[in-house]
């Protein structure tokens, strides 16, 4: 099995693109599955077929589902709802408030993971599409399972067997199932781990980012990798979606093209050597099962969207005593032809007469530049943390 994840800057097109390499990896005979995790869906608008939140066939080899948190809760943990519940309340929460607070922070995306949990174990599909949230919502996957285990700490700040034993007691006097409710949290806990190594598993988890060639887009979609390496979650290519062909004339597109150019440029010598695909401007609207499958034959051709387009990691960061030590690649130059600086959680590096910024994790902000070693290919920049008192 496979697993792609689309993300990207909200607007960017991920539903076009996860839509569009669904329908192709289909009519190339690839069981295939696209589930929506953005709480906006429009999955379905896309496909111009209404979905659900069980999985529906749309056409031969093509399933497609957008997520609904409260289905999942209802269906798969609810003595954990009904425990969320039953606690907003007793802490003096109003119903419809508490029935809002009983999604566990971070439910929506843990529902994507519980449901490629299942799938994945069950082996029902070849290809399984996550069409993600904003890049900020998809990052929170990233520590989901220790963001959970700590709320939920909070919540029940007592010891598992306490928790069993009195747990017991309080389902046969109240009802209220606050051991089988417990269960089923560590129960998700234990699957939403097993994802996070599936995901992190080059050979079956890929991720694509999806940016146009815009100035704000192009700068997230930098600090989206940056994170995604760091957490080894591994980016096999990315889609620069909605290029707009070049034409004459000194219309209201002049200026925009002329920018697009240096963007265009600018991720290509940035995200180098993450293979690049491209998708021209179709000047309407994108929906329905015709033009995504023209979209799907421009950005694949005759690939097979399930390859592993690209499989070096150029990034990597290291935790060594007092501080870390981040890797970079960099092929091609020698010692003498760059130099270096870091201003906040930027990293700037000048080769020749270009300059690379690269976008570091925050906590470097509180770290402080110790000192780098360049050995062909690789530059290595130790953070150190300051002594106390500087």
């Amino acid at each position: 099995m496979r697993i792609l994840l689309f993300t990207g800057k909200g607007g960017v097109g991920k539903t076009t693109i996860a839509a569009a390499t669904g329908i192709k990896a289909a009519s190339q005979g690839v069981k295939t599955l696209v589930i929506s995790t953005d709480p906006a869906h429009s999955l379905s608008d896309a496909l111009d077929v209404k979905l659900g939140p069980e999985p529906t066939e749309v056409s031969e080899n093509f399933w497609a589902q957008e997520l609904d948190v409260y289905y999942s809760m209802k269906k798969y943990w609810g003595n954990m709802r009904q425990l969320m519940l039953a606690l907003f309340r007793w802490q003096g929460v109003q119903n419809v408030m508490a029935e809002e607070m009983s999604a566990l922070p971070g439910m929506e995306e843990a529902s994507a993971f519980l449901w490629i949990e299942k799938y994945f174990s069950e082996g029902q599909y070849d290809l399984i599409i996550i069409d993600s949230a904003p890049t900020g919502e998809t990052l929170t996957l990233l520590t989901l399972p220790q963001v959970t285990k700590w709320w939920v700490t909070k919540a029940f700040p007592f010891q598992k067997f306490a928790i069993k034993t009195v747990g017991s007691m309080m389902r046969k006097t109240t009802g209220i199932p606050v051991d089988k409710g417990y269960e089923e949290l560590e129960t998700m806990f234990s699957k939403l781990e097993r994802v996070q190594a599936i995901f992190s598993d080059p050979k079956v988890a890929s991720i694509r980012l999806v940016v146009n060639p815009e100035r704000m887009v192009i700068k997230e979609a930098k600090r989206a990798y940056t994170y995604l390496q760091l957490y080894g979650y591994h980016v096999d290519a990315l889609v620069i979606n909605r290029i707009i062909p070049d034409f004459d004339g000194n219309g209201v597109f002049s200026k925009y093209l002329a920018s697009q150019k240096e963007y265009l440029n600018d991720i290509e010598e940035s995200f180098s050597p993450l293979p690049i695909l491209k998708v021209g401007h179709l000047g309407q609207e994108v929906f329905g099962m015709q033009l995504l499958e023209g979209i799907g034959d421009s950005v694949y051709g005759e690939r097979s969207p399930m390859e592993v387009f690209h499989s070096e990691n150029p990034f990597m960061v290291e935790e060594i005593e007092g501080g870390y030590a981040i890797c970079f690649k960099l092929s091609f130059i020698t010692k003498d032809d760059f130099t270096l600086n870091v201003y906040g959680d930027e990293l700037v590096l000048n080769i020749g007469n270009q300059r690379k910024n690269i976008f570091l994790p925050r906590f470097v902000n509180f770290l402080k530049m110790d000192s780098y070693s360049f050995e062909e290919p690789w530059l290595t920049v130790k953070f150190m943390e300051e002594p106390l008192g500087n």
